[in-house]
């Protein structure tokens, strides 16, 4: 914008600029950013931002990473993961036994389906019931490890 049209053009000469002689325009009278959302802003952040302070939930001090750390594959995954001259000996009707863990993955999900015409043993420290389902149906068995 242009400084002929900005309005302390029309303010020149005149003391207190549009703000007033007693109140006087001072710097950040109501403090700067979100300072006062507990105090004098409180209406304003209740109205506006519920919930944007306090806590939610617990919090869980000294987790160990390591005991909830469980990869995931689908039914319909395991299949491709197994080798290819497996794959040739499954077709002559041997079962292949397929140990996800080497795979990385520790817990086997429902998700998909199986070739329905080739059973398979699956190996693997957890199963969800739908996939134990799923596999039996296919004429496979599961085996658990600790």
């Amino acid at each position: 914008m242009t400084t002929r049209l900005k309005k302390n053009r029309k303010k020149r000469g005149h003391v207190s600029a549009g703000h007033g002689r007693v109140g006087k325009h001072r710097k950040h009278p109501g403090g700067r950013g979100n300072a006062g959302g507990m105090h004098h802003h409180r209406i304003l952040f209740d109205k506006y931002h519920p919930g944007y302070f306090g806590k939610v939930g617990m919090r869980y001090f000294h987790r160990l990473r390591n005991k909830f750390h469980c990869p995931a594959v689908n039914v319909e995954r395991i299949w491709s993961l197994i080798p290819d001259e497996v794959k040739e000996k499954a077709k002559g009707g041997e079962a292949p036994l397929v140990d996800v863990t080497q795979f990385g993955y520790f817990k086997v999900l429902g998700k998909g389906m199986l070739p329905a015409d080739l059973p398979m043993v699956i190996k693997a420290k957890l199963v969800s019931k739908i996939a134990e389902k799923k596999i039996k149906a296919a004429g496979g068995a599961v085996l658990l490890t600790a």
